[in-house]
């Protein structure tokens, strides 16, 4: 399985729309070679430097192979996706928001589950990881960079 965002290359820097400096919208995010079984997918945004989620979202339909820019902030998406709190204890993404400087890394890591996960919206990072264990197919990953 393979994760893109035509927003930024892998290692490339996450654009400042995409950010708190910006609009703070999501990445545009796109997948291919989706697992035979897929019931669902998850999809966890972390920084890497200080290991904060930025993002987490799940129960995702089996047949999406996209997230477009800008997924609003809401507990529960059309299609059925739930949106779990991110490290700031918000609803939905929260951009890239680094102090001033060394560039941080953020890696949006995909998850292709073999069911859907249960959770009611609001989970956090660490509630989505238990749900999951045993069930991830296949996951897949980008990763950029930002900095103030």
């Amino acid at each position: 399985m393979t994760l893109t965002s035509p927003a930024f290359s892998e290692g490339g820097t996450i654009p400042t729309v995409n950010t708190c400096k910006g609009a703070n919208t999501s990445p545009a995010l796109t997948w291919t070679g989706t697992p035979s079984g897929t019931q669902s997918f998850a999809v966890v945004l972390t920084d890497l430097t200080i290991s904060m989620a930025h993002w987490v979202i799940y129960d995702i339909p089996a047949a999406t192979i996209e997230l477009r820019e800008g997924v609003p902030p809401d507990e529960n998406l059309s299609g059925g996706a739930r949106q779990g709190l991110n490290d700031f204890r918000k609803v939905g993404y929260g951009g890239p928001c680094p102090p001033p400087g060394k560039p941080h890394r953020y890696v949006f890591k995909l998850y292709a589950l073999d069911a859907p996960t249960g959770l009611e919206p609001r989970a956090t990072k660490n509630d989505l990881l238990k749900a999951v264990k045993g069930h991830v197919l296949a996951d897949a990953q980008v990763t950029g960079t930002y900095q103030k």
